[in-house]
C-alpha cells in the first residue's frame, strides 16, 4: 500500500481481501511493537483502556473524551489503522453522532459500536441487556450520517448470542447491515459451527473476537478466514501476557530485594529506544536549536 494512503482507506483494503489478525492494545508502546512486528492494523481495546489505564472493570466507566484520546494517542504513534472500542456509543443516536466525529479527530480508522443497554458488560460475561433492534439501528444510521471521512469504518456488534440466541443475532446483523454498518461483528459465538452459520446468512465484510476464557473456542486466523471472516481481533492477548509477566518480576523483587535476575527477561534500554525512535527526536532537537546533528554528544 502507498504510504500517502491514509489509516482509514487502509482499513477499507484490508476489508476488501484476507483475512486479518489485529492484536489489541491499550497504549501506544505496545501499538509501536504491533506495528514493528508487522501486524496490519490495531485494536484499542476497551477492556485494555478501562483495566490499564484506569484500573476499573469494563463496564462503561469511561468517558468518551477518555477513551478518545486513548486510542488518539495509539493513532499518533503508528501509521497502521487503528480499530476504536465505543461500546454503546456512549448514549443515544444524538450521541453517537458526536462519539463518531470524536474518534474521527483522533486519527482512529474505525470504531464498534454494540446493541447493550448501559452500563454494558464483557461480552462472555453473563447478565447482559440489550436495546431493541431498531434502537440500534438508528445508533448505526447517526454514526454513518455523522462521519466525515466516507471511508471511516463503522462496525455494528452485537451481543444477541449469549442473550436471545444465534438466530436473533443474524436478525439483528441484517438490520444493523441494512441501516448501514460497513462491518458486522457477532460476539460471543460459541462454535466453528455457529461463526460459519452466521456468514453464510449475513452478507458483507464480518469481524470476529478471539478472546482468552471466554465462551468462544480458540480458532486461528487461517479458520476464520475459511469460515469468512475478515478481521480476527485479539483484544486482551497481549495485556494478560504482560500482566502475568509483571506479576512473576514483581515477586522476585519483592522476595530478593534485586531485579539482576530478571534482566534477560526485559526489553533493553537501547532496545526500549529504538523501539520510541529516541534518535530522530535528538535529531530534531538538535535542528529546532540550530544545531548541527550529534552536535554536543560526547567524544
Amino acid at each position: 500500500m502507498a504510504d500517502h494512503v491514509g489509516p482509514t482507506t487502509r482499513l477499507r483494503e484490508l476489508l476488501a481481501e484476507g483475512c486479518h489478525a489485529v492484536p489489541g492494545t491499550f497504549n501506544a508502546a505496545v501499538a509501536l511493537l504491533i506495528e514493528r512486528l508487522g501486524f496490519p492494523a490495531v485494536y484499542a481495546s476497551g477492556a485494555g483502556i478501562a483495566n490499564g489505564v484506569a484500573g476499573v472493570p469494563d463496564i462503561g466507566l469511561l468517558t468518551l473524551t477518555e477513551v478518545a484520546r486513548q486510542a488518539g494517542y495509539i493513532a499518533e504513534a503508528i501509521s497502521l489503522p487503528v480499530i476504536a472500542d465505543a461500546d454503546t456509543g456512549f448514549g443515544e443516536p444524538l450521541h453517537v453522532r458526536r462519539c463518531v466525529r470524536e474518534f474521527e479527530r483522533a486519527g482512529v480508522a474505525g470504531i464498534h459500536i454494540e446493541d447493550q443497554q448501559s452500563p454494558k458488560r464483557c461480552g462472555h460475561l453473563a447478565g447482559k441487556q440489550l436495546i431493541s433492534p431498531e434502537a440500534m439501528a438508528r445508533k448505526i444510521a447517526a454514526a454513518t450520517e455523522a462521519r466525515r471521512d466516507p471511508n471511516f469504518v463503522i462496525i455494528a456488534r452485537t451481543d444477541a448470542r449469549g442473550v436471545l440466541g444465534l438466530e436473533d443475532a443474524i436478525q439483528r446483523a441484517l438490520l444493523y447491515r441494512e441501516a448501514g454498518a460497513d462491518v458486522i461483528f457477532p460476539e460471543g459465538l460459541e462454535s466453528a459451527a455457529e461463526f460459519a452459520a452466521f456468514a453464510r446468512a449475513v452478507p458483507g465484510p464480518l469481524l470476529a473476537n478471539m478472546t482468552e476464557f471466554g465462551r468462544t473456542p480458540y480458532l486461528s486466523v487461517a479458520e476464520f478466514s475459511r469460515l469468512g471472516y475478515r478481521l480476527v481481533i485479539f483484544p486482551m492477548t497481549a495485556f494478560r501476557v504482560m500482566m502475568k509477566a509483571v506479576e512473576e518480576a514483581l515477586r522476585v523483587l519483592r522476595a530478593s530485594g534485586t531485579q539482576q535476575t530478571l534482566l534477560d527477561r526485559m526489553q533493553t534500554r537501547q532496545e526500549l529506544y529504538d523501539l520510541l525512535r529516541y534518535d530522530d527526536y535528538s535529531r530534531w532537537d538538535a535542528r529546532g536549536a540550530g544545531l548541527r546533528p550529534g552536535a554536543g554528544k560526547e567524544a
